[in-house]
């Protein structure tokens, strides 16, 4: 059980940042990631819709044999974790209960702790974010603002343009009023402004990122659970090596290119599923990329 996997799943792209936090705090650890690209985006999904998707991905990265699952999805983890727990018959962890809950270890030492939440739309009005700091501090002050052109935009590469600066200026313009004293990055992909954030809110802001605060309390739960992966690795991990195993729905060249942008190196092993008939997930006999060493395949 404890040389098992840990599966992560995502409706696109954007979970790569909580494997990115995940596997540099769990050198040790294997990884399966799903990459729902076929059905991106679920903030714009009902709530039946969201759930079925969510059980879906779950039951495929459960059938891969896995010993955790990460949610690495806001939308999913606001809406599903409850349906995916009764139906999965492993710990599970969403992003928002650690973003939030580390927000308020880091604002502890104030009795009136300002945390400001920067999310998508779909996150911001689902209030989950609100209800998990209220629920770990009956004082702290709250405020929330969307920022839907951060996804594109982290997706681009655009970190460092003028464009960025003046889209992350108007958006943050209110926050910046709030005067947080942390800053919850309550989307995935967001991570990857983090600079251009943090310029723009003030040095003396604490950023929040969720997946860090998730990978701690992954780290947390298999120490608990003596789940931790006894063998160590020989020789230093690198992101997307071939002991991860990356899926994705749709896109699979598309997912390649974004993933180097995330994590500078696209995945070694990176293949292609369908959702056929009743949205189940099978795999394809194709092979969409594999990069593994000797192969040549591009």
């Amino acid at each position: 059980m404890n040389t098992l996997p840990i599966g992560i799943f995502d409706s696109g792209v954007g979970g790569l940042t909580v494997y990115r936090a995940l596997h540099n705090r769990l050198p040790n650890e294997h990884f399966i990631y799903l990459g729902d690209t076929a059905r991106v985006p679920y903030g714009t999904k009902s709530l039946a819709t969201v759930v079925r998707y969510a059980l879906e991905n779950s039951q495929f990265l459960a059938s891969r044999g896995i010993k955790m699952l990460v949610v690495a999805c806001n939308t999913a983890s606001a809406l599903a974790l409850p349906k995916i727990r009764e139906k999965i018959g492993i710990d599970v962890v969403g992003v928002i209960g650690p973003g939030g809950r580390k927000a308020v270890e880091l604002t502890k030492s104030n009795d009136r702790p300002r945390i400001g939440v920067i999310a998508t739309e779909a996150t911001v009005a689902s209030n989950a974010y609100f209800e998990a700091i209220r629920r770990a501090s009956a004082t702290a002050e709250i405020f929330q603002a969307s920022c839907p052109l951060f996804v594109p935009l982290a997706e681009e590469g655009w970190t460092s343009e003028a464009e960025t600066f003046s889209i992350a200026s108007k958006y943050l313009a209110t926050m910046k009023e709030f005067k947080p004293d942390a800053l919850v990055l309550g989307c995935t992909h967001y991570p990857i402004l983090r600079d251009v954030v943090q310029q723009t809110v003030g040095e003396n802001v604490k950023l929040v990122d969720s997946g860090e605060a998730t990978a701690e309390e992954v780290e947390r739960l298999l120490d608990e659970k003596r789940l931790a992966n006894p063998n160590a690795v020989t020789g230093e991990r690198q992101l997307c090596d071939d002991l991860d195993h990356f899926y994705v729905t749709d896109a699979a060249e598309r997912f390649g290119r974004v993933a180097e942008r995330f994590l500078g190196i696209k995945p070694s092993r990176l293949e292609a599923i369908e959702v056929y008939g009743e949205d189940q997930l099978v795999n394809r006999e194709l092979k969409i990329l594999d990069r593994r060493p000797g192969c040549d395949c591009d």
